[in-house]
């Protein structure tokens, strides 16, 4: 089968690491189904693999992608009668736990501290012809997302909805600053949180970023610096907003702690512009924040994600689709950050 691949890690040119090519056709195994995938989309886990950025050790070659939408072509043994039949338009949950650990069996298995996604340690990723996946990774697609926009739903859209509603618990009515306003979580909180009834404030210093996150729901769009705290307060009447959607650290982390209410939340998932900012400690505790991190989100979380996007009719934010000649421009676009929502390879 046809796959996009890394042949080595790291290196003063990462994208020399990605290759397209053949690899073995993947057979499902005891539990498992083949997707047929449709669709992927990229993500900074991509780019960071051929960087040499892992959180397990791989051994090259090894597919990328971490996020598809496809039909499931094949089952393997004892998948049981949950399994999605073969035929059935399905999108790939792309996390997988240890399932041994106490986290495992708790209330949140995102704290298992083995957890991996699709392309880490031995398992292949999803920018392939096919991939393999669990039985109950292969979620049913919403009828109402083609498979472009339903392979955005994994690592991007599923770590803005556990951000949003379960670590910052926002309601309708309550208001929220997005940090950043191109990628593809930035893009996703906003489309999320206008559709729960939020007031989303956005953070960019780009004036055509800050035009496009109106256009999809945001409400209010400043320019991120010195005085977007300030700019953030005189929105808020001068409380400052329920909660700061937080993903690029450095750069940004002065106004989260500056623009957020007393006692309320700042929720950490990534940190593309520095992870070592200045505490500010006596503010966290003077002003009683909380400062919450957050990865990913787990099975149910996927689930009820799927559905809000469905009945609230979210289309989410596609900058470019790319077939399998585009996927080097695709990878360059997204180590250089010049795009507004996801990048996705079309898998025909």
């Amino acid at each position: 089968m046809r796959a996009a691949y890394a042949v080595k890690l790291g290196g003063d040119a990462p994208l020399d690491n990605l290759e397209i090519g053949q690899r073995p056709l993947p057979e499902p195994g005891r539990g498992e189904v083949r997707v047929r995938v449709r669709a992927v989309t990229l993500n900074h886990h991509d780019y960071f693999t051929l960087r040499g950025i892992v959180g397990y050790p791989i051994q090259p070659p090894r597919i990328l992608g971490c996020d598809a939408a496809g039909v499931v072509d094949a089952h393997g043994a004892d998948v049981g009668q949950l399994a999605p039949p073969i035929g059935t338009d399905v999108v790939v949950y792309p996390v997988r736990f240890c399932g041994v650990c106490p986290a495992c069996f708790g209330p949140d298995p995102m704290l298992c501290r083995r957890f991996t996604m699709l392309s880490d340690g031995d398992v292949e990723g999803s920018l392939a012809e096919y991939v393999v996946v669990p039985a109950q990774a292969a979620v049913p697609k919403p009828v109402s997302l083609d498979f472009a926009q339903a392979a955005c739903m994994g690592v991007s859209f599923l770590t803005a909805y556990r951000m949003l509603f379960v670590k910052a618990a926002l309601e309708p009515g309550h208001c929220v600053l997005v940090q950043g306003a191109g990628g593809g979580l930035a893009t996703a909180a906003i489309q999320l949180a206008s559709a729960a009834g939020c007031t989303v404030i956005v953070a960019s210093r780009s004036e055509e970023r800050r035009a496009a996150a109106l256009r999809i729901g945001a409400h209010h769009a400043i320019e991120s610096g010195k005085d977007a705290a300030k700019a953030v307060l005189r929105l808020t009447g001068g409380d400052g907003v329920d909660a700061v959607i937080e993903s690029v650290g450095e750069a940004t982390w002065g106004t989260s702690l500056r623009a957020v209410r007393q006692g309320g939340t700042v929720v950490v998932a990534g940190a593309t512009a520095g992870s070592n900012p200045p505490a500010d400690l006596s503010r966290i505790f003077w002003r009683q924040l909380r400062i919450l991190g957050s990865t990913m989100g787990s099975m149910p979380e996927f689930v009820r994600l799927l559905r809000f996007v469905d009945e609230r009719g979210i289309k989410p934010a596609v900058a470019a689709s790319f077939d399998w000649g585009g996927i080097k421009i695709a990878f360059e676009r997204l180590a250089s950050g010049d795009h507004f929502g996801k990048l996705v390879v079309t898998i025909d």
